[in-house]
């Protein structure tokens, strides 16, 4: 198991939902809880069925934190609700730049996992295989719009503290649509937020 686990627990532990507290979008849905820890049997099973390796800091993700809820936007879904999908390489000007399905791996090893919803067609994902295997995305199933990859270090446990912090300091990130009430009562601040 990640060291980071217990840390992260901690951190969770001391973020209360206080309804608009932040005006964090989605996170009434999940009130900064989280659901049951994922058995590593289903863990194990969900890589059978797909034939890939989950990037092990979410996999010790699920299995030691929990398998769905607190999460940026409406929150971590269930492992057996996350999809497969590939990044579509067409041209900026070309139409669709987000993701299409997957149901096996590529011959170019380029996978993604849904991990979270975001509202609408948008989607948070972390990269399976290939160069930004284990990074988080948020990006597009529509194609109205290409992706957005993480600036967090390497990984979704890195990329979770982040959004921790974040919301434990109040601060803000345009990138996950977090959002603090100083925000919301000057939105002209909006479009100076930093990103993460």
């Amino acid at each position: 198991m990640d060291f980071r686990i217990p840390r992260l627990r901690r951190k969770l532990a001391r973020i209360p939902y206080t309804p608009g507290r932040s005006h964090s979008f989605g996170e009434e849905r999940h009130a900064f809880r989280l659901g049951p820890r994922l058995p590593e049997a289903r863990a194990d099973a969900f890589e059978a069925e797909h034939d890939v390796e989950l990037p092990q800091p979410f996999r010790d993700f699920l299995i030691g934190m929990g398998g769905s809820g607190a999460s940026p936007y409406y929150g971590l879904i269930p492992l057996e609700g996350c999809a497969l999908f590939t990044m579509n390489r067409a041209a900026p000007d070309a139409g669709t730049r987000g993701f299409t399905r997957a149901h096996r791996p590529t011959r170019d090893g380029h996978l993604f996992l849904s991990v979270i919803e975001c509202g609408c067609s948008d989607i948070a994902l972390i990269g399976v295989t290939g160069p930004l295997a284990g990074r988080v995305l948020i990006g597009n199933a529509d194609g109205f719009w290409g992706p957005n990859v993480s600036s967090a270090p390497e990984d979704f446990l890195a990329w979770y503290e982040r959004w921790l912090d974040h919301m434990a300091a109040g601060r803000d990130n345009r990138a996950l649509s977090l959002t603090s009430p100083r925000l919301h009562a000057h939105p002209q601040a909006y479009r100076m937020a930093p990103r993460i």
